[in-house]
């Protein structure tokens, strides 16, 4: 079997987490149980920041994310604001001379993914998009599955991502001055997925349905590959499903269980049916370690990407995600030209 990632830390990169939302608690209490060093915290108001710090043991708390990112006992920053901001905080981080892990969707659009993409490699710096479920354990070892041949020749990827989530209509989730809708919180999974199975889709057919407010509902994508391979996605935020997901050969097939993007058992079947592997790994804490690790293996390799999640795929998804929002007609304030262009 191939070796699995532990997801821990020898503690001596220093990470700062900037912003103190939902997001940023989770992923540095999973930092705290598993030797890293999380160094410093910034938000926008001091008293939230301390509040943070307070709750998960962190050294120093900053009043601002320029204080933050200037902060010279940090060395990574993880980008824990909503998505509209990823962008700016970001490119704050990196002119700081700091290495980022940025919460997806990595941006809102490609444009904004490769400027990220573009001024990390420039300063020899790592930009890593924190889609978590990459790099877990029965991620790691499904791959391996496919790469030995087991189910045969790929043909298609089926997975989806639907919630039951707020109904309010100025709930962020709702709002598209705040990147509302399924597709960039929810069908950023299964779009990765894709991608990570099959990579780069000759062409894309979408269809969705939108919200009171203007953002999609529930989208739905088709994914056609030049050897005939398909991927169907799907997501929704206002009615919730198992959320498997399965990956088709022609030798069998991979059952990957209820949450498919967490930590979840799979099993193996052989074009009959029968079983062939069934893979279950514990997973301490929740999982997101690993990809911390990733970046800090990253880090301590000098290198600026690495493959399960290249930084040019990252920029690949978000193009894929612009196509899906131009087939079913949601744009953004992002997608609108930067200042100064032509």
């Amino acid at each position: 079997m191939t070796n699995q990632p532990t997801g821990t830390s020898d503690g001596t990169i220093r990470w700062g987490i900037l912003g103190t939302g939902f997001i940023a608690g989770l992923q540095t209490q999973d930092l705290n149980e598993n030797g890293f060093t999380v160094q410093a915290v910034g938000s926008r108001s001091l008293a939230s920041s301390k509040a943070f710090a307070e709750e998960y043991g962190v050294a120093t708390a900053h009043g601002s994310y320029e204080d933050l990112v200037a902060d010279p006992d940090v060395d990574v920053v993880y980008i824990a604001t909503p998505h509209p901001f990823h962008h700016a905080n970001a490119l704050l981080a990196l002119n700081a001379g700091k290495h980022v892990l940025v919460e997806k969707s990595f941006t809102m659009n490609a444009r904004e993914a490769q400027d990220i993409v573009d001024s990390a490699e420039s300063k020899g710096l790592v930009a890593l998009e924190a889609m978590w479920s990459r790099f877990l354990p029965h991620m790691i070892r499904l791959r391996a599955i496919i790469e030995e041949g087991t189910i045969g020749e790929v043909r298609k990827v089926v997975a989806s991502h639907n919630q039951s989530l707020p109904k309010d209509p100025a709930h962020r989730l709702n709002d598209p001055a705040l990147g509302g809708g399924a597709l960039l919180d929810l069908g950023i999974y299964p779009v990765s997925f894709a991608f990570d199975i099959l990579g780069t889709p000759e062409t894309i057919r979408a269809s969705a349905s939108t919200t009171a407010t203007g953002v999609d509902r529930q989208t739905a994508a088709i994914f056609e590959y030049v050897g005939g391979q398909q991927a169907i996605v799907d997501c929704e935020l206002d009615a919730a499903s198992a959320n498997r997901a399965m990956v088709i050969g022609t030798d069998g097939w991979i059952d990957i269980e209820s949450t498919w993007y967490n930590p979840t058992p799979f099993t193996v079947h052989a074009a009959d049916g029968s079983v062939v592997e069934r893979f279950e790994q514990p997973v301490n804490s929740r999982g997101m370690q690993y990809q911390a690790a990733e970046l800090e293996r990253l880090v301590r390799e000098g290198v600026t990407g690495g493959t399960i999640l290249p930084p040019r795929e990252s920029v690949a998804v978000m193009a894929a995600m612009d196509e899906i929002r131009r087939q079913i007609g949601l744009s953004y304030d992002a997608d609108a030209a930067p200042e100064g262009t032509p």
